[in-house]
C-alpha cells in the first residue's frame, strides 16, 4: 500500500516556532516528520537558510539540529555540487519493539496520554467538518480505505495516516503539530492490536463513518466518532498491557 502524504501536515511541520533558538524543537519536529513519513526516505532537506527562514530560528539553531538528527542516523549530509542534507527513514519496527515500549508505559500514563490524544484528534475531526476542501475530502475518503486488507504494524501504519489526514483537513497548523507530535510520543503502541482479530476491517468501517461524517459537515458526530475510535483502542492496547504484565 503506497502512503499519502498529507501536504498540510507537511507544512506545519515547517512552520515557525513560538520560541525561537531552541534546537530542541527544530530537532523534534524534523524527528517527528521524518519518523511518521512526512519527510520521504532519501528526500533532500531544504538549505540550512531555507530551513532557519521557514521555523523563524537562526542558521546556527538549524545547524545544530541537524547536526543531532546525524547521530541519530535520521540525516546525512552529503558533499559537491549535488550534495545537502538527505533522510534517512529508520527501519520499520517490528510488533515485539512496540510490545516492549508498551510494557514500558504505566497504564496511568497510558490512559492520560489517550485522553489527550482523543480530545486533540476529536477537535481535529470537528473543524475538518467546518473547513475541509473537496480535495481534503478525496483524500480522507481514500485514506479512510487504506486500511482494508491490512494486518499488524501495516494496520498501524494505515491508523495514523488516516488521522494525520484528518488533522490536515483541520487546516490548523497548531492542531496539525500535536496531533503529529502525540503520534510521535504513542507511535504504534496505540494501534498495536489495531491489524488482530478483524481489527482491519473495524477500523475501515470506523474511519468510514467519521469521513462521511466529516463530508455531510456534521463536526459534533465527526468529533465523537473519533474520539470513541480512539479511547477504544486506548481500551485494547490497556488490555496488552495488563496481559503482559501478568506473565
Amino acid at each position: 500500500m503506497g502512503e499519502r502524504v498529507p501536504h498540510r501536515a507537511r507544512s506545519a511541520m515547517f512552520a515557525p516556532l513560538d520560541q525561537t533558538g531552541r534546537v530542541e524543537a527544530v530537532t523534534r519536529r524534523l524527528v517527528d516528520a521524518i519518523t511518521l513519513g512526512l519527510l520521504a526516505d532519501e528526500e533532500q532537506l531544504p538549505s540550512e537558510a531555507e530551513l532557519a527562514g521557514q521555523f523563524g530560528v537562526s542558521t546556527v539553531t538549524i545547524r545544530e539540529a541537524l547536526m543531532a538528527l546525524r547521530q541519530q542516523g535520521l540525516v546525512e549530509t552529503r558533499r559537491g555540487r549535488s550534495g545537502g542534507s538527505f533522510v534517512r527513514a529508520p527501519r520499520d519496527h517490528g510488533g515485539e519493539f512496540w510490545r516492549e515500549r508498551l510494557r514500558d508505559v504505566s497504564l496511568g500514563e497510558l490512559r492520560d496520554l489517550g485522553d489527550h490524544y482523543a480530545a486533540i484528534a476529536g477537535a481535529a475531526a470537528r473543524l475538518a467538518a467546518e473547513r475541509s476542501s473537496p480535495e481534503d475530502l478525496e483524500r480522507l475518503e481514500q485514506t479512510a480505505d487504506d486500511v482494508r486488507g491490512t494486518s499488524g504494524n501495516g494496520t498501524a501504519r494505515a491508523e495514523r495516516q488516516f488521522h494525520l489526514e484528518v488533522a490536515a483537513a483541520a487546516q490548523s497548523s497548531r492542531l496539525t503539530q500535536q496531533e503529529v507530535q502525540l503520534q510521535g510520543e504513542l507511535g504504534a503502541v496505540l494501534w498495536l492490536s489495531a491489524g488482530c482479530g478483524g481489527g482491519a476491517d473495524r477500523s475501515h468501517s470506523e474511519h468510514r463513518a467519521i469521513a462521511e461524517a466529516i463530508a455531510r459537515a456534521d463536526g459534533p458526530l465527526a468529533r465523537t466518532l473519533t474520539e470513541k475510535h480512539i479511547l477504544a483502542a486506548v481500551d485494547r492496547a490497556a488490555e496488552v498491557h495488563l496481559e503482559m504484565t501478568r506473565q
